[in-house]
């Protein structure tokens, strides 16, 4: 039987968050708005880069203006997505233990698929096995639609076995609706303490405690 892990991208095994607050920024800047402090483009993502715009900006703009601003950054961020970003410490030499052991490895992000696809390729292109980002086949998570596209392309049947890691609410809810045990980590991009609140199977601090949870 084919074993799988699938990591979402962004505060998982990603630290995105300069790039994505350089980029939200810099829209901003160009409409004569108040910048985003580090902590409140923290609460922002989750949703993909459209969401992530829509909490930044001023909630009475028009569709009009919101369509402005959010091409806007996402122009900047294409150009500029490899600035900061960097892979979390230890999570390469997690990825090669999993792959020692038989494992294949997924990336299921709500970054758009270009984006996974250049992060991927840059960082973890010889770990990863598949890397899904939303698409206009592919719906965005919580829906479970990319982890059946996963499963579909690697030949996966049954999921009692399969672990989804993330940071977020988004993906503990994206494992619920796929069946899949759930790895939560508080590196990312949420606290702890809201974590908790979803109660995923596990909740860890560590990196290297995954393989404590794999094996």
């Amino acid at each position: 039987m084919k074993k799988l892990v699938i990591f979402d991208l962004d505060g998982t095994i990603l630290d995105t968050l300069g790039d994505l607050k350089n980029s939200v920024n810099y829209s901003l800047k160009q409409k004569g708005l108040k910048e985003k402090t580090t902590e409140e483009i923290k609460t922002y993502v989750g949703n993909g880069i459209e969401m992530l715009m829509r909490r930044a900006l001023p909630s009475n703009i028009s569709e009009e203006e919101f369509q402005e601003s959010f091409n806007i950054f996402k122009t900047h961020y294409e150009a500029n997505m490899q600035n900061e970003t960097a892979p979390y410490d230890g999570i390469i030499e997690v990825m090669k233990s999993l792959k020692s052991q038989g494992y294949l490895i997924a990336v299921v992000s709500n970054k758009f698929q270009s984006g996974v696809d250049e992060l991927v390729e840059k960082f973890f292109k010889d770990s990863v096995d598949i890397a899904v980002g939303t698409s206009e086949k592919i719906k965005a998570k919580p829906d479970p639609a990319a982890i059946k596209y996963v499963f579909e392309k690697l030949g996966i049947e049954g999921t009692s076995d399969i672990y989804f890691i993330g940071d977020s609410e988004v993906d503990i809810q994206t494992a619920r609706n796929a069946n899949l045990k759930v790895i939560s980590v508080s590196w990312g991009f949420r606290s702890k303490e809201h974590l908790m609140k979803f109660n995923p199977d596990f909740l860890i601090d560590e990196v290297k405690d995954i393989l404590n949870i794999i094996k």
